[in-house]
């Protein structure tokens, strides 16, 4: 499989980098593009454009680190930070927005009351992505 355009939702965990590398493979060939996302998502009771300076820190040193691995993997990363109320469907709307032709998601093995757990972001993008979806999903811990 190989893709001209991937779109790389990042959140500062151990499944980054693993997400990475299977982005890079589908897009080497193709000399194509990795649009990293790290999306901030802010409260309801704040307004969407909310200093939230903390986490824009956190997501600068994500993306940073993604960009300087994508460099090691001699693809062509660009970042971007987005605030908004969920994570799913800014996700959904950028893939749209770029014409991505995959969306490469990784998550860590969690548990939530003793058994895995997608979490709310990634079966919204399962269900509404305009493309393929390719889930990474970490270790069991």
């Amino acid at each position: 499989m190989e893709a001209k355009r991937v779109l790389l939702p990042v959140n500062g965990d151990d499944s980054d980098e693993e997400s990475l590398w299977l982005a890079c493979n589908l897009v080497r060939e193709t000399k194509g593009k990795i649009y990293a996302l790290y999306v901030i998502e802010v409260a309801r009771q704040l307004p969407l454009d909310s200093d939230v300076s903390s986490e824009t820190a956190k997501g600068e040193e994500v993306l940073q680190r993604i960009e300087k691995l994508g460099k090691k993997y001699h693809v062509d990363v660009h970042a971007e930070i987005l605030q908004a109320r969920e994570a799913g469907p800014a996700v959904v709307q950028e893939a749209v927005e770029r014409q991505v032709g995959t969306i490469v998601v990784g998550i860590p093995y969690k548990r939530r009351y003793g058994a895995f757990s997608l979490g709310r972001t990634v079966p919204f993008i399962l269900k509404n992505s305009p493309c393929p979806v390719l889930l990474w999903r970490g270790d069991p811990q």
